[in-house]
């Protein structure tokens, strides 16, 4: 019979993470998986603002300067691609490896193993997608999008590559969604109900049904391009029968849901860190939670609003114009619930809670100009010009990005063990919020007065303008490196943290865990109350 030192020394063992190379290779610990995804979706999102980069820098002045024309279209849809599929989307599913165990109580994962290969099949597909931009002809140029005739007909040779690179980019996908809906049915703590659910919890759970519902059609999508463009059929080629037409219809119904993939695990981080800096329980809890489905459901009857322009019966139009405007209603009882959580809280600014308020306030603003994209006659004026790309990049940088920053800096205590520099934190937010405003507001203006998007060249009226968009996008590239000097030293030598940094947080992963959070969290499920 062994005596309890044996045991606890075995327990030890068990419970410690492994050394070396092979631990990342092969690990199983939801921990691990979660820090690969977020270094990972970190490289990339360097990666793709490299590219927008050369973007911003081939349209500092009106002429062609440094690239050839296709070469520019390469890294617009290679930029979009990259900061889509793999900066924001890994980055939400490391914190969801990271947080949901931790959250709901439970020792890990539903499915580790197939965590792990979730993971690794991703380095492979961007791997494939970089590499077809050295293949003769060049990479894929036809937009993020990538629209029938010019992603089959028109396109280069390496559209087989790009097209095999989607494929396992949404494999891995499915298979962290399929994940994630497992844990949260199976594994929660005794006496976690749904309703108790952190609200990042919750909107991972609606986020995944989500990815489980699109991903597949963008395979059906892609697969299609494939054999238009390989084996001779013609989907979209109308003189072979088919429409092209068709192909924008299945994009944006994968299309639209997905800007919801990428947006409702930010509401799920900021209704937690909102509450946390206010010191008051998060008003309306279980409206948020309605309104976060809602989102979800509407997601799929607003796809045809990034067509107004395709010649749809104005019935249809009005249809796709009076859900677009629906589906800002339970958006708005979000931004609403935020307001009142921190109406009368005692409130601290700390670097969380900046991204968080920065997030409330900017995210609007793409919304409102979202909904003034609604409309359909006067779409056909913002339609195609930087108008619009002024609008998606308010939704997806300072909205899902600083989300992602803002829960770097509220959970790297917990992950960590140690407290990052608070100095380091507030510069890194005020460079990138007054970059980032330099960078995209005036766009508003210049797809206003018509200047198009995706074009490496423009008419002289534009180039003040673009001269000042174009450094504030140089400027906002090189904050994001202070935030990597700051995660990096943090980890060497930061302060140790306590198990609660936070004074107002609450969750099982402050109240019932260390920091740093044990390699193994919890043998035995904790007791919610």
């Amino acid at each position: 019979m062994s005596t309890m030192s044996e045991l606890h020394a075995e327990h030890e063992e068990h419970h410690h993470a492994p050394r070396g190379l092979m631990r990342w290779v092969l690990t199983t610990n939801h921990k691990d998986i979660g820090s690969m995804y977020l270094w990972f979706s970190f490289t990339m999102f360097i990666v793709g603002g490299a590219m927008a980069m050369v973007i911003r820098a081939e349209l500092f002045q009106p002429g062609l300067q440094l690239v050839d024309p296709n070469f520019f279209n390469q890294m617009t849809t290679v930029h979009g691609l990259i900061m889509v599929f793999g900066a924001v989307m890994p980055a939400f599913t490391g914190l969801a490896n990271w947080l949901i165990p931790m959250m709901i109580g439970a020792p890990d994962m539903a499915l580790p193993r197939m965590n792990n290969w979730s993971f690794w099949i991703l380095p492979f597909a961007f791997s494939m997608l970089l590499a077809s931009l050295f293949m003769e002809g060049g990479g894929p140029n036809f937009g993020w999008t990538f629209y029938a005739p010019l992603s089959t007909k028109y396109s280069p040779d390496s559209t087989a590559l790009f097209v095999f690179a989607i494929h396992i980019m949404g494999i891995s996908s499915i298979m962290g969604a399929i994940n994630v809906i497992v844990t949260i049915m199976n594994l929660r703590a005794p006496g976690m109900t749904y309703m108790k659910l952190p609200l990042f919890v919750w909107t991972w759970f609606i986020t995944a049904f989500l990815l489980i519902a699109v991903m597949p059609v963008l395979a059906g999508a892609v697969t299609m391009v494939l054999t238009d463009k390989y084996f001779g059929t013609s989907f979209f080629d109308a003189a072979g029968g088919g429409d092209p037409v068709l192909f924008q219809h299945i994009f944006w119904f994968f299309g639209h849901p997905e800007v919801y993939i990428m947006i409702l695990p930010s509401f799920g981080i900021i209704s937690a860190i909102i509450p946390a800096f206010s010191r008051k329980k998060l008003f309306g809890y279980s409206s948020m939670v309605y309104a976060t489905a809602s989102i979800a459901g509407l997601s799929f009857l607003v796809w045809a609003h990034h067509m107004f322009t395709t010649g749809m019966p104005v019935q249809a139009e009005l249809f796709f114009m009076y859900c677009t405007m629906l589906i800002s209603v339970p958006t708005g009882v979000k931004v609403f619930n935020w307001v009142a959580t921190m109406w009368r809280g005692s409130i601290t600014f700390e670097t969380p809670m900046l991204f968080a308020i920065a997030f409330i306030v900017l995210f609007t603003i793409g919304g409102f100009s979202g909904l003034m994209l609604a409309i359909t006659p006067v779409d056909f004026q913002y339609h195609d010009t930087y108008f619009v790309v002024a609008h998606f990049h308010y939704v997806l940088v300072t909205g899902a990005v600083f989300s992602i920053m803002a829960a770097a800096y509220y959970w790297l205590p917990k992950w960590t063990g140690k407290m990052y520099d608070e100095g380091l934190g507030r510069l890194h937010f005020w460079c990138s919020l007054i970059s980032v405003n330099v960078l995209f507001f005036p766009m508003h203006f210049l797809g206003l007065s018509g200047m198009p998007r995706r074009i490496p060249d423009y008419a002289l009226q534009f180039a003040d303008v673009n001269a000042i968009v174009s450094i504030g996008g140089f400027a906002f590239g090189l904050s994001q490196f202070i935030f990597l000097y700051m995660v990096i030293k943090c980890i060497r030598s930061g302060e140790p943290a306590p198990a609660k940094p936070w004074e107002g947080s609450e969750g099982l992963e402050w109240d019932a865990l260390p920091s740093p959070a044990p390699y193994h969290s919890f043998s035995t499920p904790p007791e919610v109350k």
